[in-house]
């Protein structure tokens, strides 16, 4: 069983997430850094320099600190917006070396482009099925006898035809 749980745990996957986990939570206090010294000053004075953590309701001998809840709202917005830019930026990237690849695609072997479709188009494929003329069922394209009809078929001049079969003549 420890043997069981050891390739687990060292399996390519966990060790993967594990290391994702440690390099996000390192990449989490370069967020909030981002957010608290640089970002809500910012938005502070803006905003007046409205401080959002100093807001507090009071019910009784319990104080409800919403203004905490609306920092981290606003934290999540930005953070959420922040992230948005980046995958959007690593998208466009994306789609720039995948267009660099269709690119590269459409060369000939002497690396010059194809620009025409004629160029491009490969060879027709030979078709898969036939239809039989006898009994207009669908049967495999190189059949000589249809499965359905048991009719012999052979080919002249691009045509099937019931095959003639003299027997002792």
């Amino acid at each position: 069983m420890l043997k069981e749980f050891k390739e687990f745990a060292l399996k390519g996957n966990i060790m993967d997430m594990a290391i994702g986990v440690v390099i996000g939570g390192a990449f989490q206090k370069i967020v909030n850094s981002l957010v608290n010294d640089i970002i809500m000053p910012a938005i502070s004075v803006l905003t007046g320099k409205v401080d959002f953590s100093d807001m507090v309701f009071t019910v009784g001998n319990a104080s409800i600190k919403y203004g905490n809840f609306i920092t981290a709202i606003v934290d999540f917005l930005i953070i959420a917006f922040s992230i948005f830019l980046v995958v959007k930026y690593l998208n466009k990237l994306n789609k720039l070396k995948e267009l660099g690849d269709f690119a590269a695609s459409k060369l000939d072997k002497d690396g010059k482009f194809i620009k025409h479709k004629e160029e491009m188009q490969e060879e027709p494929k030979e078709p898969e099925t036939k239809i039989c003329p006898y009994c207009l069922t669908e049967i495999k394209y190189h059949a000589t006898r249809c499965p359905n009809c048991t009719s012999e078929l052979v080919e002249k001049n691009g045509n099937l035809e019931e095959a003639v079969i003299e027997e002792g003549k």
